[in-house]
């Protein structure tokens, strides 16, 4: 009798959600920046996603969050969009932070004019220093208190280009004395005069993460928005941003990045391996993105198993990289083909065989394969 899997945090949460009604299908997205290619950890995070949605009545999407401009290009959208693709994975809708970049510039507005935001002509050094401590409160801002009708004309002004870089920021007015000091007035959106990959020069504000993030996956109508635990203090303002808002109340839920030994799983530290010259590319064979992973000889099938192993935690964790390799011998062990090599052959003749006479000796090509 074959154990019945137990299930993860996530799937006990999706099932109460259908088992309630809460739902009628999941929706979950995979939302990278199209900074850098795809590394090990991003496999985590692609199973994760396109496997429960695979589980359950729903469907995912590939969403780009393509809010930074400076960083970002086509190349790697491309790269993403074959890694999840070659990871055996497709997704319904193909979307991009900036398709919403009107919806989240009216949801700016509507916050100004709720008394919500403000303009802030502060520097960013100055913005910090306001934000105090974790133990003490910062401190609020001198143009926090501007009238609706100034934040208004400045924030236009803002879109039309009027004002330089860093000159000035939207700010949402929550509480500068909360404990999570991510509700101390965030900055929503900053001035980046800059050419964007998809918008071109249409743009020359652009929303943070923040204000990106929740409210697109509010307009996907996403019902379980998954991250890494990092984005734990996130979500109080993801939740205070979509109530104030009042818009489809998606929810974030947050599991354990994938941390590998001896593997780097920055995409910073990797662009500078392959910008300072260390690597070919990305697709590397000593990289640890999905590509480099690939022409090494990996399988997806192996990738794949190794993210149903490692399983879906709150809790950070080390796993070791024998247990990638142990993934890779066990699907190779299945299905390579065998053969062998005789490199320096040794002419026989036989000479008391018959000449019209053949005999075929027959084995088993991968003894994990019967029919081969």
């Amino acid at each position: 009798m074959v154990e019945e899997k137990s299930l993860n945090f996530l799937e006990e949460v999706i099932e109460e959600d259908l088992k309630n009604g809460k739902y009628k299908e999941i929706i979950t997205r995979f939302p990278p920046e199209p900074n850098g290619y795809l590394h090990i950890g991003h496999a985590k995070s692609i199973c994760l996603n396109f496997g429960l949605t695979n589980k359950y009545a729903g469907y995912t999407n590939l969403r780009f969050d393509d809010t930074n401009p400076t960083t970002e290009e086509t190349e790697y959208v491309e790269s993403i969009k074959d890694d999840v693709r070659w990871l055996g994975f497709g997704w319904k809708n193909e979307c991009y932070a900036s398709d919403y970049f009107a919806s989240l510039y009216e949801y700016a507005i509507k916050l100004i004019k709720k008394g919500k935001a403000y303009v802030d002509d502060s520097t960013s050094e100055e913005i910090a220093a306001m934000k105090g401590t974790p133990t003490e409160a910062g401190k609020e801002s001198r143009f926090r208190n501007r009238s609706m009708e100034e934040n208004l004309d400045l924030f236009q002004r803002m879109k039309q280009g009027e004002f330089p870089d860093g000159s000035r920021t939207l700010r949402a007015k929550i509480d500068m004395a909360a404990p999570n000091m991510l509700m101390r007035d965030p900055v929503l959106y900053r001035i980046k005069h800059a050419h964007h990959h998809r918008t071109g020069d249409e743009w020359c504000i652009y929303p943070m993460y923040d204000m990106a993030h929740g409210q697109s996956d509010s307009i996907e109508t996403v019902t379980h928005s998954i991250c890494t635990l990092e984005f734990i203090p996130h979500r109080e303002l993801y939740d205070w941003l979509i109530n104030e808002l009042e818009i489809f109340p998606s929810h974030q839920y947050e599991f354990a990045r994938l941390n590998i030994t001896y593997t780097v799983m920055s995409k910073r530290k990797l662009l500078q391996l392959v910008n300072d010259k260390f690597v070919e590319g990305w697709d590397d064979p000593r990289m640890p993105t999905i590509s480099g992973l690939r022409r090494r000889g990996y399988t997806a099938e192996s990738i794949r198993d190794f993210c149903d192993r490692i399983g879906v935690a709150k809790r950070e964790n080390l796993i070791d990289v024998s247990l990638l390799e142990f993934c890779v011998r066990e699907h190779l062990n299945k299905t390579a083909l065998r053969r062998m090599v005789v490199f320096d052959p040794v002419k026989v003749v036989i000479t008391n065989y018959p000449e019209d006479k053949v005999e075929k000796f027959a084995s088993e090509n991968n003894p994990e394969d019967h029919d081969a």
